[in-house]
């Protein structure tokens, strides 16, 4: 739960809607005498923003859209590189005088190490904030591209790929986070969506790029164009990513802090203040932007049947606000960083044994080996007869349209499954549970598998390069924006408190097989063809998809299994 509510008022909620309320499940109506803040449309927003100009959730749109766009290009800029060496794998072995399997051990171990790193950067998130975050780790992605630029050696090289490994992880993690720090829950979807055909996109950008710059004017060339990338990347958040990092005060400290002079006595005192005050009706306000109840509390009684204007008086910053001087600093200070940092290492391991964090883990690692199956195998099928095309010139070019699947994935997916959950929440009596968004899955789960068959089938037998990468390349541009973005924020919609925790757990799974995945594909299709490899893939895409039945039936109470964890307290 997101709105804060404390034993007794959910309880009531429950008494009246007879209905249990657990952690993801959400109140997006009044319920008799609880009144809560709305939007535009009267939706009623999750989690319920303070009365604090300075609280993200009430910054204008002109502040979120310039901080998203910030974090939407660090994630890009840092997608962007380890994986666009497959059409450059030709000259770099010829460089460094290696096999084609150690080539891609480039990006094999690159992408190993970047799973990994969020245990550092997480924890500095959960700590010290996004901000400094996002400014040290494109300070590495700097340097490492500077030194991919001017390696001379196989090792050389590969100590590069490491290091931007390690700088690279905030890609995986905090945009997620960042999202959830400043939209509300019902647009969480299209946001999540964006960040998925982003970093994907920037994957599959890359070697667009790299192959032709390879052929023309040299690799060497593509690591200057990512350095001055990641150098405009660091520059936005300088100047356009303040820090979105927001403490929202927890029930148990609500209860234990309700005394004069206390916050939640002072917004008491407001809100006697606002219904008794005259002159407040008369106020102008957008009757259909901003409908205000307490954010800290939920308030029975007093608060049936105020007016738009005297609800409204008790937030005018819903829509207004902007960051505080404090936000732009490099680094938020924090009174127990150890204990904090200590927790965030231990709570991914912890989520592993959640079964939702499972599902969504298992979705998004196979869903996203996927794409890297083209962008491993695309050299060694386009590259061998009939097809006979030069990978650093044509290969790269084939990944335009895994980048248009994607990009059809982002207008679809994310707008498919927040319409599917708005809509089921109608007809529960205005009760969202986080299991809604499921069925939106289900499309992109036939794209999918149509996609897996058509690319699989057509390099075994030699189809027309068109068939293979305008249906196969498109079906897998489009499942890997939609399957991902669809679980991941199943899975934060029922434990939002630890977002950052949530993705490290998601991306470790994912990476460890992307990195086993990368070290026998090779290999395993030049024994026995590209139908078993790419089918079992596939298969055990459909497998974990086919899990959401379970989840979408009995999501509920594996969420009351977890509903007493320390988690949705943090």
């Amino acid at each position: 739960m997101e709105m804060n509510y404390d034993d007794k008022e959910i309880r009531q909620i429950e008494a009246e809607l007879h209905t249990e309320i657990l952690p993801g499940t959400e109140i997006m109506a009044d319920v008799g005498t609880h009144h809560f803040v709305k939007g535009a449309g009267k939706t009623v927003l999750v989690p319920q923003p303070s009365d604090d100009p300075h609280d993200p959730l009430n910054w204008s749109t002109g502040w979120k859209i310039a901080c998203i766009t910030a974090s939407t290009v660090v994630t890009f800029t840092q997608g962007f590189g380890p994986l666009a060496l497959a059409p450059m794998f030709e000259p770099i072995m010829e460089d460094f005088h290696c096999s084609l399997a150690d080539a891609v051990q480039f990006t094999g171990v690159c992408i190993l190490v970047l799973g990994f790193s969020n245990f550092i950067w997480v924890p500095i998130s959960t700590s010290f904030g996004r901000r400094p975050v996002y400014l040290l780790s494109q300070l590495i992605n700097f340097g490492t591209s500077i030194w991919r630029a001017k390696a001379t050696s196989y090792g050389s090289f590969m100590g590069a790929c490491v290091v931007n490994g390690i700088g690279a992880g905030p890609a995986e993690t905090m945009q997620p986070a960042v999202i959830a720090d400043i939209f509300f829950l019902h647009d969480r979807g299209k946001w999540n969506t964006l960040y998925w055909v982003t970093y994907m996109g920037s994957l599959m950008v890359g070697p667009i790029i790299s192959g032709p710059m390879a052929s023309n004017v040299g690799w060497r060339t593509f690591w200057w164009l990512n350095t001055a990338l990641l150098g405009f990347s660091f520059l936005l958040v300088v100047f356009m990513f303040p820090e979105t990092k927001y403490h929202r005060p927890h029930p148990d400290e609500l209860n234990h802090t309700i005394s004069k002079g206390s916050p939640a006595a002072s917004s008491n005192e407001k809100l006697e203040t606002a219904i008794t005050t005259e002159n407040t009706a008369s106020k102008p306000t957008d009757p259909e932007s901003i409908q205000q109840v307490p954010t800290s509390d939920c308030i029975t009684g007093p608060l049936a049947g105020l007016t738009q204007e005297e609800t409204a008086a008790l937030d005018p910053y819903l829509g207004k606000g902007k960051p505080g001087k404090y936000q732009w600093r490099v680094f938020q200070p924090n009174a127990h960083p150890f204990k904090t940092i200590l927790l965030d290492l231990w709570i991914p391991w912890k989520m592993f044994a959640f079964p939702i964090v499972e599902f969504a883990s298992f979705v998004v690692s196979w869903s996203c080996s996927s794409f890297l199956t083209l962008n491993l195998t695309q050299s060694q099928a386009f590259a061998a007869p009939p097809y006979n095309f030069k990978p650093q010139t044509i290969v790269g070019f084939f990944n335009f349209a895994i980048l248009v699947g994607a990009l059809i994935g982002l207008f679809t997916a994310g707008p498919l499954s927040d319409w599917i959950s708005a809509r089921s929440t109608r007809r529960n009596n205005g009760i969202r549970e986080p299991e809604m968004r499921l069925p939106a899955m289900i499309p992109y789960v036939i794209i999918m598998y149509l996609g897996n068959i058509i690319v699989a089938v057509g390099y075994q037998r030699h189809w027309p390069w068109e068939a293979i990468v305008i249906i196969g390349f498109t079906c897998a541009g489009i499942q890997v924006a939609a399957l991902p973005s669809i679980s991941s924020t199943y899975a934060v919609d029922s434990y939002k408190p630890v977002a950052g925790s949530l993705f490290v757990s998601i991306t470790v799974n994912k990476n460890v097989w992307g990195y086993g995945f990368s070290k026998f594909i090779t290999v395993w299709a030049e024994d026995d063809g590209f139908i078993p490899p790419i089918m079992t893939n596939g298969s055990l895409i459909l497998l974990w998809c086919l899990f959401g039945i379970l989840f979408w039936w009995k999501g509920k109470t594996f969420r009351r299994w977890t509903k007493n964890s320390k988690v949705h307290r943090m």
